[in-house]
This record gives C-alpha cells, sequence and structure tokens, in this order.
C-alpha cells in the first residue's frame, strides 16, 4: 500500500463555482417586498399591485405579509395556528395540520405564511432575478408552449429563454447569444452572436426561414447548409439542435454534446 497523503485543508472559497453568481435570492425578495410595501402605503389594491409588479394578488399578499404590514384576521389565525402547531411539528406535518383545522388546501395554508426563501418570479422576469434551476424550468416551458402552438411569437419565447445558454457549432466551436433592448425597452429582432472576442448579428428572419426548412421536427439534418444558404446557419444549426428540433450526425453529436453537459 502506498503512503497515506498529508491532509490538506480546503482554501475558504472553495469548491463549485456558483452558475449564476449574479443571483440573489434575498435580494431579489426584499427588492419586491419593498415595491409591493410602497405600493399598498399608496392604498392600492393587491390586484393594482399585482399589475404593477407582473406577479399575482395572492404572491402580493404573501410579500406584505412577508413585510408584516398586511393584516386580516384569517391571516393572522391560520399565522398563529400554524406557529403553535410548529413547536411539536416539523414544516410539513404542522402545514397539514393547520390545513386540517381550516379546512383549507395546504397552497392556502402556506400563502399566509411569510417567505422564507426566494420569491417567484415570473417568465417575464430578468434572467439575472431567477435561479439557474428556474431557467431550465423556463426553457421547457417555453418549448412546450411553442410545440403545442407553433407560431412566431411562441418561438421568439424560445430564443429568447435560450439568450445567453452555451451552444457549439456543427465543428464544436462554441458561441451564445444575447438579446439587446432598444430604446423603447423592448427587445429588438436581432441576435447579438458572441465567438471569442468578435460579436456577429443574426437577424430573427433568417432564424425562421432556417425553421421553415425543417422537413420533420427531430429528423437528422446532415450539415448546416441543409438548412438553407442562409448568412448565419451554422449558429442557427447549432441552436436548432440544442432546442431539440433536429438532430445531427454522429460525428458531429461527439462535437456538440460536450457544451450540453457543462452548461444549464
Amino acid at each position: 500500500m502506498g503512503e497515506k497523503r498529508a491532509y490538506k485543508a480546503r482554501k475558504p472559497g472553495g469548491g463549485r463555482k456558483k452558475l449564476k453568481p449574479e443571483y440573489d435570492a434575498g435580494k431579489n425578495l426584499k427588492d419586491q417586498m419593498d415595491a409591493a410595501v410602497a405600493l399598498y402605503q399608496e392604498d392600492c389594491s393587491l390586484q393594482s399591485i399585482a399589475d404593477v409588479l407582473n406577479l399575482n394578488p395572492i404572491k402580493v399578499r404573501k410579500l406584505l405579509i412577508t413585510a408584516g404590514v398586511y393584516e386580516s384576521e384569517v391571516a393572522e389565525k391560520v399565522k398563529n395556528t400554524f406557529e403553535e402547531y410548529r413547536e411539536t411539528q416539523d414544516y410539513k406535518t404542522a402545514i397539514l395540520s393547520t390545513a386540517n383545522t381550516f379546512q383549507l388546501s395546504k397552497a392556502s395554508v402556506t400563502s399566509y405564511l411569510p417567505y422564507k426563501k426566494g420569491v417567484y418570479f415570473p417568465s417575464t422576469a430578468e434572467k439575472e432575478k431567477v435561479s439557474v434551476g428556474a431557467e431550465r424550468q423556463r426553457r421547457y416551458r417555453e418549448m412546450k408552449r411553442w410545440r403545442a402552438n407553433p407560431t412566431e411569437e411562441n418561438f421568439w419565447d424560445v430564443v429568447l429563454a435560450y439568450a445567453g445558454v452555451k451552444f457549439k457549432t456543427y465543428s464544436g466551436l462554441p458561441f451564445s447569444y444575447e438579446i439587446k433592448k432598444g430604446r423603447n425597452g423592448e427587445y429588438t429582432k436581432e441576435l447579438w452572436i458572441d465567438r471569442r472576442e468578435n460579436s456577429k448579428s443574426l437577424a430573427w428572419s433568417s432564424v425562421l426561414l432556417a425553421l421553415g426548412n425543417i422537413k420533420k421536427v427531430g429528423e437528422v439534418v446532415e450539415r448546416p447548409k441543409a438548412l438553407g444558404d442562409i448568412r448565419g446557419v451554422t449558429y442557427i444549426y447549432g441552436m436548432f439542435y440544442r432546442f431539440g428540433l433536429i438532430d445531427v450526425p454522429d460525428e458531429a453529436k461527439e462535437k456538440m454534446k460536450k457544451a450540453f453537459s457543462k452548461s444549464s
């Protein structure tokens, strides 16, 4: 047997790097809560606050309960009863016990309790406000929506959801794309491809043209040019493979798949 290696203490902050170091659930919760409180103190209704913050009224109420500014007899009774059960029961059991006491659903009980973690953000929220897991779910939902109703608008939502995700071209070159906002605050219909130090633009019309050239979703497309003689088709090819719209030859797949196992 070989000699045992001496123990080497880990440096502070060691381990895997966060995929989204800018994501801060606590800060996001506080920002949303502060905005809801400010509107509530102006005598705005839950519905009007929900409209402004792009949340539903129940989540607005939960934010206000978390901030300690929302008062209602039902909310107070549910909260007090839950806390009594919590003294002798774990969290989930206390929720069930409270639900049984008031003949409410578990979701109704939790809607009257303060947030303990981050707050849910809608599908339109900026990417830095949501976790990696939430981003994956967003991409899945957008693709599912497009497949159920394959409109141009729904496919645009798919493309938006994948902005910043890592892709690879047919030859294995890594790239990603971003979509910028114009002066009016709306996204421009142009994808900016980030390849090393240079960025190239890809027109939305080119993406749609290539999409129309797919004969059957999931079929093998032998090479990028098979999608059409389109400017930037090498990038579109990589995007469509990642979207699950096309399959690629085994040789290309070996070069491309490594990017996907490392990215979200």
